[in-house]
């Protein structure tokens, strides 16, 4: 687990992946939250004012990021275009793709996770539990590589979420038995140092505009995955 500076403005727009009259993608480091929390410290919301490029605005959030979740997070530029993308968000109608390294792995090569998700408790805010009379919560995944680093098994995996639930990959990985590398939460990671959460969001596609193809976005793999990925067979790319 790592904790991320205030970026600067120049940090910042150099993190942005695609922008045009509607919406921002960036990348989004891992360690950063996305919104100041009650005891205040760095988040990413504080440098979104760099992010107008001309407009009398900064960006909003159309959707969030846990802290040590990296990759591509969308920005509504204008209110209107915000509005249209939380829509979007909330009819499942962007595709996203998550890059993770979970310990162990599946034997099959892909599948799909269908476990409702519940509150752990009324202390714990936001943390999830498999819940039957939860809601909903479906993920499909595939295998992209496997690998070892000293006497550990890992695999790397893509997955998609169908539904939005709040920690939703982390806790259907875990429930299976193969958490995610470095979850603090749901896994075996550590409470401080590293690894840090090996969770990318590495693809994003948004329908935006009714007669083009969807926008689609990837985000370059992060500095604390690469180890991980590369004994896994990910050609650095």
């Amino acid at each position: 687990m790592i904790d991320v500076p205030q970026l600067s403005a120049e940090d910042i727009q150099a993190r942005v992946l695609h922008r045009d009259g509607l919406m921002l993608v960036i990348d989004k480091p891992a360690g950063l939250p996305v919104h100041r929390g009650p005891k205040g410290g760095a988040n990413l919301e504080a440098s979104f004012d760099a992010l107008r490029f001309g407009l009398p605005r900064p960006p909003v959030l159309a959707h969030r990021l846990d802290k040590d979740t990296s990759g591509c997070l969308v920005l509504g530029r204008h209110r209107k275009a915000t509005a249209s993308l939380g829509l979007l968000f909330k009819h499942g109608r962007i595709s996203k793709t998550y890059w993770t390294v979970v310990e162990g792995g599946p034997t099959e090569d892909e599948g799909t996770i269908d476990l409702a998700l519940g509150r752990l408790n009324a202390e714990r805010g936001w943390w999830q539990k498999p819940d039957p009379d939860g809601q909903k919560a479906v993920t499909n995944w595939k295998v992209l590589g496997r690998g070892q680093i000293l006497t550990q098994d890992l695999t790397w995996l893509a997955m998609e979420p169908v539904t939005g639930r709040t920690h939703q990959l982390r806790v259907h990985s875990s429930a299976t038995g193969w958490p995610i590398v470095g979850d603090n939460i749901y896994g075996n990671g550590p409470r401080f140092g590293e690894p840090t959460l090996h969770l990318h969001s590495r693809e994003i596609g948004i329908p935006i505009s009714r007669n083009k193809d969807p926008v689609r976005v990837v985000a370059p793999v992060p500095q604390h995955m690469q180890d991980r990925l590369l004994a896994c067979g990910w050609n650095g790319e």
